[in-house]
Order: structure tokens, then sequence, then C-alpha cells
């Protein structure tokens, strides 16, 4: 059995980010978005798609607290905090009974393993890419360029084309925030004029993510006030209310009950934390 680290600080289990807020550093290099997506075919519009970009928890490659080094090795998924682990993206959702698992594959040297499921009564795929821990500031980008509809893609779901990256419906990103460590050269612009749902799991998401979102034209569902855990039972029952097209507020509860269910803390904390809208 996997095990996961009890280190409790306000309601988060850490690793919590080791940075402070406050003036971020300074800019990086911005590499190209992966993948490159020229033109992409036609995709069934009729299902709905979430994708899920999953930067992987990494002892030596980003700024957190460290935990145990087994959970903690950004280069191997089966065995990382935030995808192999129980609260890990693919290990919690592969044993939810609300969600089927149809594929699993590795795709490159930056998106270690991408899994697809099928929820079981709608007509809905959830993709999740995890990404190399060192590559953290891809992820970051791929999840930002998708947002504005600037990254879009497709991908073979059994008999369906369905829409990934920009062309999904909701688009997630979980993981250590690594804009408290690097800036990005350039803000993300909205390409459609489409409004994405998102959801941002990740320590003061709000604070440090929002500047790179206010010209995407984003409904931002759910992101963080503070140092949080960015484990996968938040963004299931988040995910949940979504299906059941509940509002923006009850999808904030919905996530902020499980947070404070397997955290053991107070909702009202959870509440604190977890907040909907701009």
């Amino acid at each position: 059995m996997r095990t996961r680290p009890f280190i409790w600080l306000f309601c988060c289990i850490l690793p919590a980010c080791a940075a402070q807020p406050g003036s971020p550093p300074q800019a990086v290099p911005l590499a190209a978005a992966s993948p490159a997506t020229p033109a992409p075919p036609a995709f069934d519009t009729a299902a709905k798609t979430i994708h899920v970009f999953v930067a992987l928890c990494d002892n030596q490659y980003q700024g957190i607290v460290p935990v145990p080094s087994r959970i903690g090795n950004g280069q191997d998924p089966d065995n990382n905090l935030y995808w192999g682990c129980a609260f890990g993206v693919r290990t919690f959702f592969r044993r939810s009974a609300e969600w089927k698992l149809i594929s699993t594959r590795r795709l490159d040297s930056v998106r270690l393993e991408r899994v697809v499921f099928k929820h079981v009564s709608e007509p809905c795929y959830l993709v999740a890419d995890a990404y190399d821990g060192r590559h953290i500031q891809q992820c970051t980008v791929d999840f930002l360029r998708s947002s504005s509809g600037e990254l879009t893609d497709t991908l073979h779901a059994g008999p369906r084309v369905i829409g990934i990256a920009g062309h999904a419906r909701l688009i997630a990103y979980t993981g250590h925030d690594g804009l408290m460590d690097f800036q990005l050269p350039e803000r993300t612009v909205n390409q459609d004029g489409r409004t994405r749902d998102v959801i941002l799991l990740a320590c003061y998401s709000q604070r440090y993510f929002s500047p790179y979102l206010d010209g995407a034209n984003v409904n931002p569902l759910v992101w963080s006030t503070g140092l949080m855990s960015p484990e996968a039972y938040t963004l299931h029952d988040a995910i949940r209310a979504w299906l059941r097209r509940e509002p923006p507020e009850a999808i904030r509860s919905s996530a902020a009950a499980a947070y404070a269910q397997y955290q053991h803390c107070s909702l009202r904390a959870a509440r604190n934390l977890l907040v909907t809208g701009w």
C-alpha cells in the first residue's frame, strides 16, 4: 500500500509551497507549447471533455517543502503523490465508481503518461496528463494556453474523436504553483470568444494565476487563497457537481466539503481556502 505524509498546516498536507506570497521572481524563457496543433480535425461536440494538467510532485525541481523521496520523484508517475498514490489523479479516478478507465499511454519525455476516463452515465470524457515534475513550467504554459483557446487538440477515445486542451469544456490544473517560483514573459489572451470553465488546485492559485488569466475569458470555478494539498478528491467532487450543471457556488461548496473531509479540517476553513469567481 502506498503511503502519504500526514503533516498538517492550516488544513493543508505538505508539500506546501516553500515560497511565501510576495513579489514573484524574475522571468524565465518561455518554451513552445506542447503539443503543436496546426489544424486539428473535426471532433465530436456532443461529448463533454475535461482536460486535467498535472505537474508531478518533485522535490528536486520544485520549490516545495520536501516530501518522502518515493512520492516526491517527479520522474516516477507510478509512485508520485499527485498521480499514482492513493489520492493522486490516476489512482483516485480509477477507483471511483463514477469513472471507467479506457486507456493509459506514455506520450513523451515531458508528458510521462496520459489516462482517459469515460463517465459511467454521462457522455463525458476526462483526459489527464502527468507532466514530468522538472517540466512544471511547460505544464503551466500548456494549461494557460488551453484556457485561452490558443492550444487545441483532439484525441481518439474509442469510436469517438474528442476535443482536448482548448477544445475541452472544463480545464484543470493540479500540482505545485510554479508561478511562485518563476514568471512567464507573456499573458494569455482569449483566441475565440469562448468562455471556458477552469479549476486550479495549487497553493495561492487565485493570486498567482489571475494576472495570466484575466484576458483569457475564463470562468474560475474553484481556486485557492492559501497553502493547500492539491489531491484528487477535491477535483473529483467539483467535477461531479459540474456534471450536474450546478452553479459555481455549489461546485465550490462540493470541492470544499471534499477537502474538509479528507484533510480533517473544518468546512469553514476549507471554504475560506477554496473560492470561486474573480
